[in-house]
């Protein structure tokens, strides 16, 4: 399955999460059918960040977006861990600072854009600023407007620099954040993350997803696209956004730069100073 064409949602397109399936798996059975071609992903996503460094010419930015509990964080460890730390950095959006809030929303993000041959990933994103704001009315409908298209100019100019924006919201049911809520209290590793919070953002889930819904179909676009990754079940949602960000990177049409130096005059040298070695007497 080409799950960038199933998943992607075209620029301008009229969103409604209520359409698609969170459940959704395809022909694939199990996790266990799955693994194997998850692993593949994941060795092609290590092999092609080689490549991507060596060249410094292409950079990658992952956006993670997602209600609580559907998989930022397990996403990030047991897809986008195959990729090597010292090219590869987890920028966390959390609430503005003062100093953040002094400044346009967009200031805080810029500066952990990757550069060339880097890869960044965001768990929450510039995106927080027309989705948190707008449901707890920080802003005005005015201002998320004006905001989509201040992403959209964002975003284009990171692609004109060679930057390859990719976009994944997990789609997972409200049940299914419940279900997972109740999971997170019985596990004495996770429950510290939950918080009163979290349930009283629940009581938004309407408004979230409109705001979800308006943000994507707005901020869509060839260059930079979204995908809505059904998330329900895990093993599918880690299957499609591995496939997918692997089928990106290999459309870089990426390949190791040419030696900057003579490595027949070093192959030369080292095997005449090999050779005037050997005649040393011991």
């Amino acid at each position: 399955m080409d799950f960038r064409k199933k998943f992607a949602v075209a620029p301008d397109r009229r969103l409604k999460l209520a359409e698609l399936d969170p459940a959704y798996k395809g022909n694939e059975k199990s996790a266990e059918t799955a693994t194997q071609t998850i692993e593949r992903a994941r060795q092609k996503l290590s092999d092609m960040q080689k490549l991507l460094y060596a060249q410094r010419k292409h950079s990658l930015l992952v956006v993670l977006q997602a209600p609580d509990a559907a998989g930022k964080d397990g996403t990030i460890t047991h897809v986008m861990g195959a990729w090597n730390p010292q090219g590869a950095t987890v920028t966390a959006f959390k609430e503005p600072t003062p100093q953040e809030l002094a400044h346009d929303f967009l200031w805080r993000v810029h500066i952990h854009a990757p550069g060339r041959g880097e890869i960044a990933i965001f768990n929450r994103s510039h995106y927080e600023a027309v989705l948190v704001e707008r449901v707890h009315k920080l802003i005005d409908k005015r201002t998320w407007k004006t905001r989509y298209q201040r992403i959209r100019e964002f975003e284009a100019e990171l692609a004109d620099n060679d930057t390859h924006v990719v976009k994944f919201y997990l789609h997972i049911s409200k049940d299914e954040q419940l279900a997972r809520f109740a999971q997170r209290l019985e596990d004495r590793t996770r429950n510290w993350k939950i918080s009163e919070a979290d349930y009283k953002e629940r009581e938004h889930w309407d408004e979230y997803t409109a705001a979800y819904e308006d943000a994507i179909g707005a901020t869509s676009t060839k260059r930079a696209p979204w995908y809505v990754i059904p998330a329900n079940h895990k093993w599918f949602r880690d299957l499609a956004v591995s496939q997918i960000l692997a089928d990106t990177m290999e459309d870089f049409h990426m390949s190791y730069p040419k030696p900057s130096v003579d490595l027949k005059k070093i192959w030369r040298d080292y095997h005449a100073a090999a050779k005037q070695q050997s005649k040393r007497p011991t």
